[in-house]
């Protein structure tokens, strides 16, 4: 596609798995009227001409592609998306069988399966080494086992287990997987009771193990244990698939796709999250985010309610920081639908929400555009106004294909949102461990005491960082951070390291805002600042030793070094859990950044705006400063609009979300090319008077695209099928923006357009 060049860099366009398919000879006798453009459009043919049987034998690497997609499922011509993978789930439901047909419709195919549960019913009873496992589940205090489903218990890890994971993955490498996503590393909090933890207790620990709701110490000891099993697990089985690989010649790539921190402590579930960092054999990560996990209520304004746009925003966050530091590969998830069974038209709009909260970080351009296609183009749900369930609306597939054609050559953007940069929020793995139970009358309602740092000046405008303790290690963590707040509130340091950190940043030059209580339950905890020679009564006065703070009860700020530091003796949550509890809270902030930073002015502002290449992404929030739209000038095509209209200019109301492809910002307009549509562009051939292509999209659904043409054109034709059979269509003529609105059925084996003018 000519516009997916022109966004692409010249970096992206080397590593993708493309062949061009057209001969160069004929490619410059083609392009002789098009002297001054030659090179850009042969970029153009190399570029965009997929050769899906370079996807097929690359098995996924060694680079990895741009959009994939996990399915359970063999191919269907319902939901033949064209994204660049196909991941395969699970060695179940006829394994090969799914494998080898994702692979012969021009897939790179990949594989995925849980590493905390799945359909390992051959372990757990008894036919793979003739013991039944059931022992290994999951079990609450009530003894009731923790099922994922019908004899699939979340697991508690044992050494047995990880050996029959081995096993599948030796089955997938032999099958010629050369990439494996391990999902969902996780422990629930509940959880902790079975024989097996108690024996796993016994051997990290060295003492009897203690039921968690017993104390605030076992509780915190119990979650640790859980990160602890699943962070080995992952180092144990990851390090096989690699030493596996280079035994059969070949160089295996590992994934982890799980859900933020956020999420996991939202949820009370425990995973290892950015001590994942420290896994040598892991290459990237899934960002598992969407509208359940973003649906996840919070306060603000003591109202509590799902503000999914924002929480959305902050989870990609938590999982860029994971990775940010690291440089390794991230592929951010979205999703249509969802777990939870809702409405089209609910499903519609946390989508959009979703999506754009995901183009909001403009260094992450790979993605996981949607588990389990199956369910959303096969699935039946209702209307809004209906009590009968049915297939999806057709304006909705053609939305949904149009977003995901849009990932497919979504380039990085040079720019944030907009705002006030270099605020940032410290997060530590430690946020899971005081979720379940609570004790000694400690509350932290919806995660309060995190959302009361972030949503004050999320839903200001300000385009607010997330930064891992894990991480502090690496120089490029706080680099660009100018004002960090930290609580213990919600979390503890799980090492000492952490403080050196943060008070080396500060007397170089970095202003921290500290608030707290310290008088939680879990600030007694046995950890490391109270135990051996260290005698702190809280972890926080370590960090205040190191600075040479010496705290007095009438005094917030404190020099140290060429920094500053504050300490506010109130809990984050306080912010939030009532109204306009966040105005001082802001006004520090804002004192901090401005004064004491010297970051420039911390304007607020209601929404969020940034371009990546010639898209522009913006979200206008309900809950801020004023009630004013964002107005952008076009012309733009709306790619949220199944419709794809071009505009003048796009207002954004608040509470909306908006998707646009800016006509005004592409370059070389005289040239042919595909801007945007419901399917994907191959074959493209550009003549002095003619542009011909080949698209492919899932059966049943509505292809509309918008083409861009040196002129109006004279002849449409459009054939499909083997037959080259004519097919309906219907086009219309843009002049302002100089594009074709075309629309026609879409098929997997292809429609062939050629346009003359």
């Amino acid at each position: 596609m000519l516009f997916e060049t022109q966004l692409r860099s010249n970096t992206d366009r080397r590593n993708r798995a493309y062949k061009p398919q057209l001969k160069l000879n004929e490619m410059k006798r083609n392009l002789l009227t098009f002297a001054r453009a030659a090179s850009r459009i042969i970029l153009i043919l190399v570029a965009s001409s997929i050769s899906e049987t370079a996807f097929a034998q690359s098995g996924g690497g060694p680079v990895a592609p741009k959009t994939v997609f996990q399915t359970g499922q063999p191919w269907n011509e319902a939901y033949d998306l064209r994204s660049d993978a196909a991941i395969v789930y699970g060695v179940y439901n006829k394994f090969h069988g799914r494998v080898d047909s994702w692979r012969e419709h021009g897939y790179a195919v990949q594989f995925m399966t849980g590493i905390a549960w799945g359909n390992y019913q051959d372990y757990f009873l008894g036919k793979f080494d003739g013991k039944r496992h059931m022992g290994d589940g999951q079990v609450d205090s009530a003894g009731n086992v923790i099922w994922h489903g019908k004899d699939v218990p979340y697991v508690v890890p044992s050494q047995p287990y990880l050996k029959y994971i081995e096993s599948i993955i030796r089955e997938v490498i032999d099958e010629g997987m050369t990439t494996i996503y391990l999902e969902e590393p996780e422990f629930w909090a509940r959880s902790g009771y079975s024989d097996a933890f108690k024996r796993e207790w016994t051997k990290y620990y060295g003492t009897p193990w203690e039921p968690q709701y017993k104390s605030a110490d076992a509780t915190y000891l119990s979650s640790k244990l859980k990160f602890h099993l699943y962070y080995e697990a992952l180092r144990e089985v990851l390090h096989y698939a690699k030493a596996y690989g280079r035994g059969k010649g070949k160089e295996i790539k590992c994934f982890v796709a799980t859900h933020s921190l956020l999420n996991y402590s939202s949820w009370e579930i425990v995973s290892p999250e950015a001590s994942l960092a420290s896994i040598p054999d892991i290459d990237g990560y899934i960002a598992q985010v969407w509208s359940n996990t973003a649906q996840a209520p919070n306060y603000y304004n003591g109202v509590l309610k799902s503000r999914t746009f924002e929480t959305a925003f902050l989870e990609y966050g938590a999982m860029e920081s994971m990775t940010a530091p690291t440089h390794r590969m991230m592929y951010f998830l979205s999703d249509p639908v969802g777990d939870a069974v809702s409405t089209w038209s609910s499903y519609r709009k946390s989508y959009e929400q979703t999506f754009t909260a995901e183009l909001m970080y403009p260094k992450v351009n790979r993605f996981e555009v949607m588990p389990w296609p199956e369910r959303i183009y096969l699935g039946k749900y209702k209307l809004s106004d209906s009590k009968e369930t049915e297939r999806i609306p057709p304006s909705f597939a053609t939305q949904i294909q149009v977003m995901v054609n849009s990932l497919n050559q979504m380039p990085k953007g040079r720019s944030g949102a907009g705002g006030a940069e270099g605020v940032a929020v410290l997060l530590g793995n430690s946020l899971m461990f005081q979720r379940f139970p609570t004790h000694g009358g400690y509350s932290d309602p919806n995660l309060s005491n995190f959302y009361g740092l972030a949503l004050p000046l999320l839903l200001r405008g300000i385009p607010l960082k997330l930064v891992n303790m894990e991480n502090l290690g690496y120089p490029a963590t706080l680099q660009k951070v100018r004002v960090l707040l930290m609580s213990y509130a919600s979390m503890k340091p799980l090492s000492p390291e952490v403080h050196r950190y943060l008070a080396a940043w500060v007397k170089k030059g970095g202003v921290l805002i500290y608030f707290g209580r310290d008088d939680d339950p879990f600030q007694k905890v046995t950890e490391w600042w109270d135990t051996g020679r260290n005698h702190y009564a809280v972890p926080s006065e370590h960090l205040f030793n190191l600075m040479g703070i010496k705290l007095e009860a009438s005094r917030i700020g404190y020099k140290v070094g060429r920094g500053k530091v504050y300490v506010i003796r109130e809990d984050p949550k306080e912010f939030v859990l009532r109204r306009d509890g966040d105005t001082s809270f802001v006004d520090l902030v804002k004192h901090a950044y401005e004064t004491d930073a010297r970051a420039g002015k911390m304007t607020v502002k209601n929404y969020f705006h940034l371009r990546r290449g010639a898209y522009d992404i913006a979200a206008v929030m309900k809950e801020s400063v004023d009630t004013s739209s964002l107005t952008i000038k076009g012309p733009v095509i709306d790619l949220f609009d199944p419709t794809l209209p071009v505009l003048t200019e796009k207002v954004v109301r608040p509470g909306e979300e908006a998707l646009l492809l800016n006509v005004g910002r592409i370059t070389n307009r005289d040239l042919p090319g595909v801007l945007c549509g419901a399917s994907r562009v191959y074959d493209e051939v550009v003549r002095k008077s003619s542009y011909a292509f080949l698209t492919k999209g899932p059966s049943g659904t509505h292809d509309v695209m918008r083409v861009m043409l040196p002129n109006r054109p004279t002849s449409v034709n459009v054939v499909g099928g083997e037959g080259g059979v004519l097919i309906d269509e219907s086009h219309q003529w843009d002049s302002k923006s100089g594009t074709l609105l075309l629309q026609f059925g879409n098929s997997p084996a292809g429609v062939r357009v050629r346009l003359t003018w």
